[in-house]
């Protein structure tokens, strides 16, 4: 347990300062940059290329540390942390924490702490954990099959709200007169998309011709979801919108009502709803089954457990 937590101190010591460094430097090309393959001459890519897929990276007294120590050391970080610092940054740092972690464990087996009654208690109640959870996937995984899954979607679409959507096109400029210009040339005939495509400060939209696809009004910042939601097909705003971002000018392409995304696209969504569903059924079995006596604190007064909570309401499935 100390190990654990010393490791994790480490981990947080070693990292914090380095992160809140890549946010300042705010360099999103290092943190999008894949962690699988080290950049040439990093520490993790000078490895000998005859140690194929795992080489050695460090030696503790003669004991070896390999590269896949390192990855699933690294892969332990929160995942923000991993997006601000990219694997060849962290590297020497987090092969420190490996060898620090191997001298503790050599120093406590050295004393026998393997035999001791604290490390025996953790590494039962550790096991404890891992049966339990192996329990609830076997149980889970026998009784999971498509007609399960495609029922729990059919729930998840009826419990959509019946949410109108809007598909829009906006133009974003720095100010009103901008904006109140290009409205003037839309009026005198010229192309919305074009311009949403040459005018617009927002890079991403100028991309897709300003296209935001379909939207709810709560997707959107209220001023530009009021003015959307309030026009018609074809229609474009008379006069320019304004929020945090700038000034908008909307044009609205179509109105339906949300549509459920396909069975196939959130599949694995519904897996993970299901498999909760899947589990507390297996518990709620196991309770019926089993004779529980529960005392209070003291250990004499008899009391009633309240019963595990049921299953959620199904979500509607996100839109992916």
């Amino acid at each position: 347990m100390y190990v654990k937590m010393l490791r994790a101190a480490l981990l947080t010591a070693a990292f914090g300062s380095l992160a809140g460094t890549a946010l300042a430097a705010d360099t999103p090309a290092k943190a999008a940059a894949p962690a699988a393959a080290p950049a040439a001459g990093s520490p993790a890519a000078s490895a000998p290329a005859q140690a194929a897929d795992d080489p050695v990276v460090a030696r503790v007294n003669g004991k070896e540390i390999h590269r896949s120590e390192v990855l699933a050391e690294y892969s332990q970080l929160p995942a923000q942390t991993q997006q601000q610092i990219h694997l060849n940054e962290a590297y020497p740092r987090v092969l420190e924490n490996l060898v620090t972690a191997r001298l503790l464990t050599d120093a406590g087996y050295k004393d026998k702490l393997q035999d001791s009654k604290e490390v025996k208690t953790e590494l039962k109640h550790a096991e404890e954990r891992f049966v339990q959870q192996a329990y609830i996937r076997k149980q889970v995984d026998a009784r999971m099959n498509e007609a399960l899954l495609k029922k729990k979607y059919d729930e998840m679409v009826k419990a959509m709200p019946a949410e109108d959507e809007v598909r829009a096109r906006h133009i974003l400029v720095k100010t009103k007169e901008e904006a109140d210009a290009l409205i003037k040339q839309i009026q005198g005939g010229a192309d919305f998309a074009k311009l949403a495509s040459e005018q617009q400060i927002d890079k991403n939209s100028a991309a897709s011709a300003g296209d935001l696809g379909y939207f709810t009004k709560g997707d959107m910042v209220a001023p530009f979801a009021d003015a959307a939601f309030a026009m018609k097909p074809g229609e474009v705003s008379k006069t320019p919108v304004k929020t945090d971002f700038g000034w908008h000018v909307i044009k609205v392409e179509d109105r339906r009502k949300r549509q459920a995304p396909p069975f196939e696209q959130v599949k694995g969504q519904v897996a993970q709803a299901e498999a909760q569903d899947l589990a507390a059924q297996v518990v709620d079995e196991l309770r019926k089954g089993a004779k529980v006596e529960a005392f209070d604190i003291t250990g004499k007064q008899a009391i009633s457990l309240a019963p595990p909570p049921a299953a959620a309401k199904p979500a509607a499935p996100a839109k992916q």
